[in-house]
């Protein structure tokens, strides 16, 4: 079973809180400026695979029909009005 999109995009994002926090202790602006566009373009990428990945997988099978009324056929309805309307006695 896939992973759901929520853990896997903060997953992403957990791991680019890790490399930030190392650059702003270091006061490395550049590498910040830096891991700031590509978290923002990664989560723009696996957004677009995750989408992909959702379009692919199968739909989920149909509910077990329940047969009422309302689902007979035309013919089964006919039937039945025919039954309903013979007369008791001899043919």
């Amino acid at each position: 079973m896939p992973r759901p999109r929520e853990h896997i995009l903060s997953n992403l994002e957990a791991l680019y809180r890790e490399a930030h926090a190392r650059a702003q202790a270091a006061t490395d602006h550049a590498e910040m400026a830096r891991l700031d566009f590509e978290f923002r373009r990664d989560q723009l990428y696996l957004e677009a695979v995750l989408d992909v990945r959702d379009l692919l997988r199968p739909p989920p099978p149909p509910p077990p029909e329940t047969r009422n009324d309302d689902n007979k056929s035309v013919i089964e309805q006919i039937s039945e009005l025919r039954s309903l309307t013979r007369l008791p006695f001899g043919r």
